[in-house]
């Protein structure tokens, strides 16, 4: 168990996965958006989130019907600043739209997903 004196939760996402064709090129997308590469090769990717996470890009035959969310999203803290960045990358991100918890745009991504990008919800504490 941690230190009582880390008010982090004690548990984190340590992998989380993408099925793409093209790995190399889903690779760059997320790196333009702000992830850190760990590792490349053709078939298989790793990249680095904030907190540790990683998102393991795989190499798949599975064909993704245009526009189809990812299974996974990405949390930023200024959704607002984030929009201007993906508009300046020309990646053609949505308008903002506001839930009952976050505030969250997308971008069409890699292989016809659809990326979603939203607001923190950690509401200032340590993860």
């Amino acid at each position: 168990m941690p230190k009582k004196s880390d008010k982090r939760p004690p548990v984190a996402v340590g992998h989380v996965s993408l099925h793409v064709k093209d790995v190399p090129q889903a690779s760059e997308f997320m790196q333009v958006l702000g992830l850190r590469a760990v590792f490349e090769a053709p078939k298989f990717a790793v990249l680095e989130l904030r907190g540790g996470t990683h998102l393991i890009l795989n190499q798949s035959r599975r064909k993704i019907k245009p526009g189809e969310v990812a299974p996974v999203d990405l949390m930023v803290d200024d959704v607002k600043a984030m929009r201007d960045y993906c508009m300046k990358q020309k990646l053609k991100p949505s308008k903002i739209t506001s839930g009952s918890v976050h505030s969250s745009f997308y971008v069409p991504g890699p292989d016809g997903w659809s990326i979603k990008i939203t607001s923190s919800h950690t509401s200032g504490r340590p993860v």
